[in-house]
Parts: C-alpha cells; structure tokens; sequence
C-alpha cells in the first residue's frame, strides 16, 4: 500500500540531519580504553570518554564493546555511541595538531606503505601522520626539485578533490532567532501576497482515479 500511494502522490524529500549522517557512516566496534579508541592504527580521545574508561558498553552481543563511527575520507575525529546515556561523544584524533590537514584513509593507507617500503614495517601513529602530511604537502607543492612520484601525486590529487568537494558538517550550529524590525512590519504590511491554501491529500479519492 505504501508503494501503490507513493507511486500515485509521490513523496517530499527531506534532509539528513546530523544524527542521519552519522549513523550512514561505517561503523566498528572497539573497547574505550584509558588512552581513548582506537581505529586502523589511529587513536581518538577526548574528555566526555572519562565515565566510560574501560566500562562495559551493556551490549552483551558485542562483548560490551562501543560502537564506533568514523568517515573514510576524514580521520580527524570518530564518533562514539553512548549506550548508557544515548547520542554521541565525538573524539578528535591526538594527532590532529600535528597533522591538521583533513586527509581520508587513502592517503594514511598509502603512507604506511611508504614506511613498509623504507623498512619501516611496525611504523608509530605519529610516524604515519608525519609522512601522510608530507606527502600532501609534497604533492602540493608541484613539479620541480623532489617532484612526489605517479602514485603519490594520484592518491594525494584524489584526497584533495574529497575534501574540496564540501562534505557535510555533522555539528549543526543553533542559529539564533531572527531579530524583527518595527519599520520593516509596518512598511510590509499592505503588501501580503494571496494566500493560497493547499489541498489536503486523500487517499481513497486519489486510488479512485486509477481504476
């Protein structure tokens, strides 16, 4: 039935909310541990993780683990469900000071090959982030002395044109109320535009017309 009536009156699309776009995001479970979360070798933490340190989440299927979202075109910050008191706790990445240019995982995934190649197989997190940022400024920089190879320049160009693409921001701003000018009522109110009211959909009426 919902099917048949969509087809005959269609349907309004809506915006995702901020809560929307963050459960479309992927998800892994992981333990909040003391020193925060910990996601493909990055770690995340923040201060509203402290009541949950090393606490069992209550999902038994899970282990007590916390279900955790990240975006894999921003590792700047992962957001965590709170099973005990409901939302979201986001926590920034530690290193994001150091590497405060937004990067997804092809790029980390890229420099830890790098580091594989250099004989660097069990490379820290803050080696990762060092060369995941000099490879982007390296391949910004362009041609000339220390041109980055082929590879580099792809997996940097496609990291770039992600972020320049103005992904959504998950952290609605409240805005406030608009102020109301005196001046700006008196001088509109002559002008009111007709007022057209809509009519209201029925549907037994409308499956009349298809028969």
């Amino acid at each position: 039935m919902y099917a048949a009536l969509v087809e005959t009156a269609g349907y309004v699309p809506v915006p995702l909310s901020a809560d929307d776009y963050i459960e479309l995001l992927p998800a892994a479970w992981r333990a909040v541990n003391a020193y925060g979360v910990k996601i493909r070798h990055r770690t995340y933490d923040c201060k509203a993780l402290n009541p949950y340190r090393r606490q069992h989440s209550g999902v038994n299927a899970r282990k007590g683990l916390w279900e955790v979202h990240y975006d894999p075109y921003d590792v700047t910050r992962v957001w965590v469900r709170n099973h005990h008191d409901g939302g979201w706790i986001q926590a920034p990445w530690t290193h994001l000071r150091t590497g405060p240019a937004p990067f997804g995982e092809q790029v980390w995934n890229h420099a830890r090959q790098m580091l594989a190649r250099r004989g660097h197989d069990r490379a820290t997190e803050a080696e990762i982030a060092r060369t995941a940022e000099e490879l982007l400024d390296k391949a910004e920089r362009g041609p000339g002395r220390g041109k980055p190879a082929k590879r580099d320049q792809k997996v940097a160009g496609r990291d770039r044109a992600v972020s320049a693409a103005g992904r959504p921001v998950p952290e609605p701003q409240p805005q406030p109320p608009p102020a109301w000018d005196d001046a700006d009522d008196d001088e509109d109110a002559g002008q009111l535009a007709e007022v057209i009211p809509l009519g209201i959909f029925d549907a037994r009426e409308e499956a009349k017309k298809w028969w």
